[in-house]
């Protein structure tokens, strides 16, 4: 016979409340065949609450030594309030990734964009250094010398004489 220590459910619909049991492996989270009850774990107080987790450490030692294995989160429980060594937390599972298929398909769309990147900057390499396009440099205006009109005095014009 496996022993446990684990979580088993109570309180009602969307007000959850839990109690830290230990109980047969083989038997349901639920199924109410339990060997002892270990402490409360109420998710609805606060983190730096004192009455989120709350255990009976006399008696989980006890169940420890008699070689009942913790659940996962039950560790951390046991870890946070010292019961059990902090460092030896399991590690939590990898379902937030996205699968190996889905990164195989980002992974592939990745080097084509990349292949096709490289390949507009190789056509626009080609197209500067095959065709260089003569410079061609904008007339430099030069400005016009000014020139000052002088007044013109006005001269008496002769008229021919009549004969």
């Amino acid at each position: 016979m496996a022993v446990v220590i684990r979580l088993t459910r109570k309180g009602a619909k969307k007000r959850p409340y839990y109690h830290i049991i230990v109980a047969d492996s083989r038997n349901a989270r639920d199924s109410g065949n339990i060997l002892d009850t270990v402490g409360k774990y109420d998710p609805m107080q606060t983190r730096e609450s004192g009455k989120r987790v709350l255990l009976l450490d006399d008696k989980v030692k006890a169940w420890l030594a008699k070689g009942a294995r913790p659940s996962d989160r039950v560790y951390k429980f046991l870890a946070n309030a010292g019961l059990v060594n902090a460092r030896a937390v399991p590690v939590q599972t990898k379902q937030h990734l996205p699968s190996e298929k889905t990164l195989l398909r980002i992974k592939d769309k990745e080097s084509k964009l990349e292949k096709a990147r490289e390949a507009a900057a190789e056509a626009a390499k080609e197209t500067a250094v095959s065709d260089p396009e003569p410079v061609v440099e904008a007339p430099v205006e030069t400005p016009a010398p000014e020139v000052v009109a002088e007044p013109v005095a006005e001269t008496p014009v002769e008229e021919p004489a009549a004969e």
